[in-house]
């Protein structure tokens, strides 16, 4: 499968200290990772023969005392290959396409909790 790349685009990113008073009454955040898949119609850089996805990805990770959460996308072209619907991604297709999302949301935590914390950053392992 032959893939072409825009750049990734970051919608939000949050970094948020935990409140344990605050969890005790409202109860705990769990962590959750959530990636789709859209199908782009029209998409301009695309021919006949190609197919326009975004991946998206939307998390909340917890740690001991903070909270990464946010939302991260890319438009992909799937050069030389007419997909119709999500159906027709297997599981190695979207983690392809899905990749880069998670590596930009690792260097991203890294980077802020670095600054943060003022100490080396945390690594996220998927």
């Amino acid at each position: 499968m032959k893939i072409e790349r825009e750049k990734e685009f970051v919608h939000q990113f949050h970094y948020d200290a935990r409140n344990l008073e605050w969890e005790k009454e409202n109860g705990t955040p769990e962590t959750n990772l959530n990636v789709q898949f859209q199908l782009v119609e029209n998409a301009e850089g695309a021919s006949e023969a190609d197919t326009a996805i975004t991946a998206m990805l939307t998390f909340i990770i917890v740690l001991e005392n903070l909270v990464i959460s946010g939302h991260l996308s890319q438009l992909s072209y799937i050069r030389d290959l007419v997909i119709e619907n999500r159906e027709q991604l297997d599981q190695e297709k979207m983690q392809e396409l899905a990749a880069p999302l998670f590596d930009l949301l690792n260097r991203l935590t890294y980077e802020v909790t670095e600054i943060a914390l003022d100490e080396p950053g945390i690594n996220l392992e998927f």
